[in-house]
Order: structure tokens, then C-alpha cells, then sequence
């Protein structure tokens, strides 16, 4: 699906070998093409001249210069190729050859992106995975757009994904959850509530007594109340959270609870196993296991001294079940304080016999939330952290979407609320949507003059020289999508969407798109109608919606 370009890029390095090989240059490292960040410097450039220069015992400019006067460009349909630079070359495409990608776009439609890539390859993505003891906050928030946006992107370039929420439906979170619960059930009777330092205070949980009161009376005031307490709390928590996620246009493959671990008893094999190839020792009157043989840098515990377990033991039974489910990529997303998490459980799979080389732990870094200026911290109906649904309710899923998703996950991001919901260009979301309504627009006026729109099969009266930046756009979508599935970065996405949404805008601007001319029009139609199938394509990629009217 990505062949216009790919044959380009393709035939471009075939050209480099034959001519680094006629000029007796033996050692060739891989030759590598990128986009250049500036425009002015091509459509792709490489240092290959660079890289050879100390092997051919040439100075990179005059080495890039000889490369530059052997290229055909007529055959490789490059407008031209040029030295830049200390030893750059970069490399023009002709814009009559480029614009047949428009189409490759009509043939494939939502299909143009689409690789095989990473056919046969079954990914486990687990992400947001919060404990459900309360309302998902800002953190959950962005690695669930993250997490469901390198899904579908992942998912366009071929790989086989399984989406999946790890519930923490077991350990001393839940204990504490459901002791709250009743505490503040005792306290709907007027009897006293004490939540202590490790209770849950937050509103949700008073919510949960009340509905417990009404539907129970004061029955667990007198008989047994643990196990049902635990339940409803648990049911009733997950519950809001898979709302609040359906809503933020995130759904999971599969919702798996960590209590099964232990009921399956994969927790207490894995100790077995552990104990039976001397793999664990004790020490004050804990377990623990010898990462420091395999570089870690302190051994870790996975029994502690009052026998409960702590937080890697059951998580290095569920990485090991993931493997036996048949995955081969498995992709954590986790919070920054996790970091240090990531080597002793890599050591810990290894001692069981896994291989870790295809477990990638992606780590996403903190969010602020500003407004007038500042930084907020505490939601105004609770007076509490701010949750995911504070931030759906202010500025909507779309705006929150994009913003999460647009910077890199290992960056610091500020969530600007004033921004989010501007109705300007300074807005990221409304500078892309806008672009999608504007190509909407056209159709409707062309619509209302009583014309018909039928895409062309070639383009005679287009003026390709003004659309190069836009037919460049469209060229590369399926070179983003393959970049961001394999490096794991949704954010290249967006990055492309601000990319195409600026080369419509100029366009735009600057081109009678419905003129007298009925070939004209036809043909700039074609190129809008393109345009639209990409925006929206790209857009679907991180889950927001496109508008029409705006």
C-alpha cells in the first residue's frame, strides 16, 4: 500500500550503491534517506557522503559532489539532486510523477497507509491499568490515549494487537478499598468512621455506601459484610472506569484480573520455580530473588517479612502468562515512579527461561493541567485531584485526545485548558478538524452551484508547482504510520496531521479551488477530496473525530 513512495526511496538507494561501487568505494554502510526537518533542505536528503568520506579518503562536499554528477534524475523522477551542507545530499522529487500518489489514494482509500509490516507479529499492548480504588486521573488519561492510538496505528501497519487492562482486583488496594467502604457505610448510620492513613477519602466511596445503604439497609452492620462489600465496590468502580474510557474513545481487548493469578496458581508456581533453582534466598524473615547476578543493581523482594507479597511477584507471573498466550511483542505503558521496575522484572522473566528481547515498557512522564495561566491541581466540583472526567467535561474528548498524543510520551506535557477549547488556529485539534471542514465546505458550495463532482483519472490543468507541498504531504503518510507503529510513537502521527492540515490551509489561501474553468476545478477537487481521505484517516488513528461543519 505504500508503493509510490517506497519504489522511490528504493530506487533512489539502488542508484547510491552503483555509484559508491563505480567509484571503487568497497565498504558501503546501510544508506540511509530521511525527511529533512527543513523543507528548504529537500523531500529526503541522506549522509552517505559523510559516512564514506574517510573510507574513499575525500573530503564529504567533494565526495557528495561526484555522487550528485553520476545521478540519472530524469530516471529516478527527481526534479534534482544537490549538495548541501558539510557533505548532505538532498534530493527533489518532480511533482507530475508525485502527484499520481492522488491516485493511489482513491484506488486504497481508508486502505492508503496500510503495510504489512508487521504481519505475523502478535502484540499484547497493556496500558492505563489503573488500581480500581477511584476515578481515573490526569496521568491515566494520557497513557490511554497513548496506548489506544499505537494500537490503531499498529494495527494499520500490520501487526496483530490485543489491547488489554490489567485490573488490580487483588493485594492490600482492594483491602483497603472495601475496609473504606464500610467505614463510611457505618458513618450513613451515625455510627464512627474511621478510614486511617491507608483508607480511600474520596468522594466515589461515600457515593458507593450510600448506594450499598439503599439497596441493603443496615444489614452490614450485623451480618457478615466483607466479600460483598469488596464486590459491589470493585464492580461499581470498574464500572465508571470503563465509562469514563468508552467515552475518551478507548475499549479494551481484554480485561484481565490479577485475582485470577493467584486462583490459577501461576503466582505460586513461578515462586516454586524460583525456590527449586535457588534463585531466592531469606533474610529477615523475607524472599528474595538474585537479580543482582544478572546486573541489577539490588536484589528484589518478593515475600516480605509479614508473608504478603509485594508488587513485581504477581506482576512477573503475568508477564510470564502473556508469553504463554502465544504473544511475541508485548508493550507495557507505565508512570514515571515505575521506572525503576523495568530491569528486575526483564532478570526475573529471564530466570524463568522467557525471552525479553521483543518486552517493551514504555514510560510516560507527568502532566500539568494549566488554566489562566497557571497550574491547577485540585477539580472544582470535588475539590479533589483532578480526574479524567474533570478534563472531558471541560474541554471534550477531541481537544484532549489530540493534546495528550501530540507531544513524545517521555516528555513533560502542559495541558493547556484555555487552549483546548479556543476556536483558533493557536489550537492544535481545531487547526486539523478545520482543515477537514473547510474540504467540506468546498463540496457543499460546489454542491449548491449545481455542479457535480467526479474525481479525475489524470491531472492535465493542475498546477503541480503550487501543490507540491501537499502532494509531498500526501506521499508520506504511509512512511509515518510505518515509523510510528515500529518506534512505537503515536505522536508522529499528529505531528503529521499539523503537517498536511498547514499544506491545506496555504493552499487554500492562496488557490481558487471552484473556478470557471470546469477541468481546473475538477482536478483541484480530486486534490481535496484526497486530502479530506487522509485527515480523516490520520485523525481516526489517534480516536478523534472529524467534523464537517465547524
Amino acid at each position: 500500500m505504500i508503493r509510490l513512495i517506497r519504489n522511490i526511496l528504493s530506487a533512489i538507494k539502488e542508484e547510491l550503491k552503483k555509484i559508491v561501487s563505480g567509484l571503487g568505494i568497497v565498504v558501503t554502510p546501510p544508506i540511509e534517506i530521511d525527511i529533512p526537518k527543513d523543507p528548504g533542505f529537500g523531500d529526503f536528503s541522506t549522509n552517505l557522503a559523510m559516512r564514506l568520506a574517510k573510507t574513499a579518503r575525500k573530503n564529504p562536499r567533494e565526495l557528495a559532489a561526484e555522487i550528485v554528477a553520476r545521478i540519472d534524475c530524469r530516471k529516478l523522477n527527481l526534479d534534482k539532486a544537490e549538495v548541501a551542507g558539510a557533505g548532505f545530499i538532498n534530493f527533489y522529487i518532480d511533482r507530475r510523477y508525485l502527484s499520481q500518489v492522488i491516485f493511489q489514494i482513491f484506488r486504497e482509500q481508508e486502505n492508503y497507509g496500510t503495510s504489512a509490516i508487521g504481519q505475523g507479529t502478535k502484540v499484547n499492548l497493556e496500558f492505563v491499568s489503573a488500581n480500581p480504588t477511584g476515578y481515573l486521573h490526569i496521568g491515566h488519561g494520557r497513557g490511554a490515549a497513548y496506548g489506544d492510538s499505537l494500537a490503531r496505528v499498529m494495527r494499520k501497519a500490520g501487526y496483530e494487537v490485543t489491547t488489554e487492562h490489567y485490573v488490580n482486583d487483588a493485594g492490600n488496594q482492594i483491602h483497603n478499598l472495601t475496609l473504606s467502604i464500610h467505614e463510611r457505610y457505618k458513618e450513613l448510620f451515625g455510627l464512627p468512621c474511621d478510614l486511617g492513613k491507608d483508607g480511600y477519602y474520596g468522594p466515589e466511596i461515600i457515593e458507593i455506601a450510600k448506594l450499598i445503604k439503599a439497596e441493603k439497609g443496615d444489614y452490614y452492620l450485623h451480618n457478615e459484610w466483607y466479600r460483598d462489600i469488596r464486590a459491589f465496590g470493585l464492580n461499581y468502580l470498574l464500572a465508571g472506569l470503563k465509562r469514563d474510557l468508552r467515552e475518551f474513545n478507548v475499549t479494551f481487548d481484554v480485561w484481565f484480573s490479577e485475582q485470577s493469578l493467584y486462583d490459577s496458581g501461576e503466582v505460586q508456581k513461578v515462586l516454586d520455580f524460583y525456590r527449586d533453582n535457588g534463585y531466592v534466598y531469606e533474610k529477615d524473615g523475607a524472599v528474595w530473588l538474585k537479580t543482582t547476578e544478572r546486573g541489577d543493581e539490588k536484589d528484589r523482594v518478593l515475600i516480605k517479612s509479614d508473608k504478603s507479597l509485594t508488587y513485581i511477584t504477581p506482576d512477573i507471573a503475568y508477564h510470564a502468562n502473556k508469553l504463554d498466550r502465544g504473544f511475541n511483542y508485548l508493550i507495557t505503558v507505565l508512570g514515571a515512579d515505575h521506572h525503576g521496575h523495568i530491569l528486575p522484572l526483564k532478570i526475573a522473566l529471564e530466570l524463568l527461561g522467557r525471552d525479553t528481547g521483543n518486552i517493551h515498557v514504555e514510560i510516560l512522564q507527568m502532566v500539568r493541567v494549566i488554566q489562566n495561566g497557571a497550574e491547577i491541581k485540585m477539580s472544582k466540583r470535588s475539590g479533589k485531584a483532578i480526574t479524567l472526567r474533570d478534563l472531558i467535561d471541560e474541554v471534550g474528548t477531541d481537544a484532549l485526545r489530540f493534546m495528550y498524543v501530540e507531544k513524545a510520551l517521555g516528555t513533560h506535557i502542559d495541558l493547556d485548558l484555555d487552549l483546548a477549547v479556543k476556536k483558533s488556529n493557536e489550537n492544535p485539534v481545531y487547526y486539523v478538524q478545520y482543515a477537514y471542514a473547510r474540504i467540506c465546505s468546498l463540496f457543499r458550495v460546489h454542491a449548491e452551484q449545481g455542479l457535480t463532482y467526479q474525481p479525475v483519472a489524470e491531472f492535465k490543468a493542475l498546477d503541480v508547482e503550487k501543490a507540491k507541498d501537499l502532494l509531498f504531504a500526501l506521499a508520506v503518510y504511509p512512511l509515518y504510520v510505518e515509523e510510528a507503529a515500529i518506534k512505537r510513537l503515536p505522536h508522529k502521527i499528529a505531528q503529521y496531521l499539523l503537517l498536511l492540515a498547514s499544506g491545506l490551509h496555504s493552499y487554500y489561501n492562496s488557490e481558487k479551488i471552484i473556478t470557471d474553468d470546469p477541468l481546473e476545478t475538477a482536478e483541484k477537487m480530486t486534490l481535496m477530496d484526497a486530502v479530506r481521505t487522509v485527515l480523516r484517516d490520520g485523525l481516526n488513528l489517534i480516536g478523534v473525530n472529524v467534523k464537517e461543519k465547524m
